[in-house]
């Protein structure tokens, strides 16, 4: 089956007819199952998708990016430019001016003190914030008055769209939230369980990893939106049984990230309930490298823990900060299988962090052919052989034996079970491990399983970014974003990579106006940041999902939250 060709046009197919549009709560319930279940409803404490989605529905930006990646106002009357007064001539400013008589759920009024809240509540030293990096380089927020947002850097800054924008980056409630700044903000269960917010649903009802139950906010800003009274939000399962739930079923309306192989998505379809949709973006699945030791032994404040000192790394791994090893364990690696076995026409070999859009793609690796001799080769000629015979290579008398964990599907597992006899071939002894994917996306601080907290070798994942410029994202391979115990394992920097030649290329790019420099210093960042053993990517992955045939008004995006537009769904008669 051509599914990527086939899959791409399906949006079209149901575009939006206003004729049949119905008023606000007259379709109905819509049922939508994320089988990586939502842990938290605060996104500033979560970096997991699931979490930062299911939120989208609730609270929202002051601007997204649509399904084409152009930045939309969705708060504010316009995208603030340089044309039009809205970003200063020097870029160190930028000022949005909010839609009047927007209304919290509770029906008070969203004002801009609402915006400076959040980005006290995300910035907190005293607190762990997920999204920081999006605040980087952020000098004040200021309120001019109720309706006006100016946000100053502490220099000129070509991409002022970090602050507030897309589903990664939402405004909460200040009444709601103001007594859950720092060390308090994984305390205040029932804020963080519901939040108040200006999208088009509340919540009713939450069950962590269970289920959400959401009604129509009828406080939102479009009086005949939304078309559904009520939402029933699944979390758990599998993405086999969520994609027969919508596809070969009809218990649900939408499936979120149907991690699956080709053929299967092809004979699901064949149930005539629903359609799968695609698209690609920046996602790519990888494989992160433990940077620090995360032996047990090193107790809860060290292990897994980044402690630099004067840009060096005071606790590395014994083994994986190796270039031998790390670049060796890629060698091994047969990508184009992987695609073949788990994702078709909907995954491509990808060797970089940013694999789009093309301008930041960059043409420095070439991985589409393992090399298991080559790997062997490298391992031997770096002096780390196996010296007592029993099959696994040591390096400084320190066995490669390696903790590889992900969350549990199907797919990932096939994965593992791959990799681990590649490994394997090439000297290295691997145990895998697999964890619940609600737990293992969540935020949870006491937690040991959590992507955050990292008490492993390598781990699997996928993950984007919001919009087309990659710049926060790249702030994630920043040497102070690392989780640690006193951000409560917050942190976009998963590796605990620590580079100075990379925080000051990156500091380079804040200042970067020109297109062309920018996507240089993008893809050299990428370059460092793969060359240098934060992660050996894997799989360009389209995001694959699925609607039920009943369901009007489903945009595709790959660019924001993939219910960017839930407001605009509703039920085909």
């Amino acid at each position: 089956m051509k599914l990527k060709h086939a899959l791409l046009g399906a949006a079209a197919a149901l575009a939006l007819s206003p004729a049949a549009w119905a008023g606000r709560g007259e379709d109905g319930e819509v049922r939508i199952i994320y089988w990586q279940a939502p842990s938290i409803l605060n996104p500033f404490l979560s970096g997991g998708t699931k979490d930062v989605e299911s939120a989208s529905m609730i609270i929202e930006p002051l601007a997204r990016y649509d399904e084409k990646g152009n930045l939309t106002p969705w708060l504010v009357e316009e995208i603030p430019t340089v044309a039009n007064g809205g970003v200063s001539a020097d870029l160190t400013s930028i000022t949005w001016k909010i839609r009047p008589g927007i209304l919290w759920s509770d029906g008070t009024p969203f004002t801009s003190a609402d915006v400076k809240f959040t980005y006290e509540y995300c910035t907190d030293p005293e607190g762990g914030c997920a999204q920081l990096t999006k605040f980087e380089g952020v000098k004040s927020v200021e309120t001019p008055d109720d309706l006006t947002v100016v946000v100053t850097f502490e220099g000129p800054t070509p991409n002022p769209y970090g602050p507030f924008v897309g589903g990664e980056s939402p405004i909460i409630q200040k009444a709601q939230f103001e007594n859950c700044m720092g060390a308090k903000a994984p305390e205040c269960t029932e804020a963080n369980f519901g939040p108040i917010g200006t999208g088009p649903f509340k919540v009713v009802e939450f069950k962590p990893n269970d289920v959400i139950i959401m009604e129509a906010n009828e406080n939102y800003r479009d009086p005949d939106k939304p078309a559904f009274a009520r939402v029933v939000f699944k979390g758990g399962g599998d993405a086999t049984a969520a994609g027969r739930a919508v596809m070969e079923t009809g218990e649900f309306d939408y499936a979120w990230n149907l991690q699956l192989a080709p053929d299967v998505i092809a004979e699901m379809q064949k149930g005539g309930k629903g359609t799968p949709i695609a698209g690609f973006g920046p996602l790519v699945e990888r494989l992160m490298l433990n940077n620090t030791n995360p032996d047990p032994a090193l107790g809860p404040d060290m292990r897994s823990v980044s402690v630099i000192e004067n840009g060096v790394q005071k606790n590395p791994h014994p083994f994986l900060r190796d270039p031998a090893v790390y670049k060796a364990m890629s060698l091994a690696i047969d990508r184009p299988l992987l695609v073949e076995i788990g994702y078709g026409q909907a995954g491509k070999v990808t060797c970089n962090w940013v694999p789009a859009p093309d301008l930041y793609n960059s043409d420095t690796f070439t991985c589409d052919k393992q090399d298991i001799e080559g790997a062997k080769k490298l391992l031997d000629e770096a002096g780390i052989v196996d010296t007592d015979g029993d099959g696994i290579r040591e390096k400084d008398g320190v066995p490669l034996k390696i903790l590889y964990q992900t969350s549990t599907n199907a797919v990932r597992q096939d994965f593992q079970a791959l990799i681990k006899q590649w490994w394997s071939e090439i000297g290295i002894e691997t145990e895998l491990r697999n964890i619940n994917a609600s737990v293992f996306f969540g935020g949870d601080p006491g937690s040991p399983d959590t992507f955050q907290k990292f008490y492993a070798d390598v781990e699997m994942y996928a993950n984007t970014f919001n919009g087309t410029d990659p710049q926060a994202y790249l702030g994630n391979g920043l040497c102070d974003k690392a989780p640690t115990p006193a951000t409560q394992w917050q942190g976009e920097n998963i590796s605990r990579f620590c580079d100075p030649e990379y925080d000051a290329l990156y500091e380079k790019l804040t200042k970067t106006a020109d297109i062309e420099e920018r996507g240089r210093i993008g893809r050299a960042l990428n370059d460092m940041a793969v060359e240098r053993g934060m992660m050996i990517p894997l799989v360009h992955r389209g995001r694959l999902s699925a609607h039920s045939n009943t369901l009007g008004g489903v945009v595709l995006n790959v660019w924001d939250s993939e219910l960017w537009n839930v407001a605009d769904w509703y039920r085909i008669k």
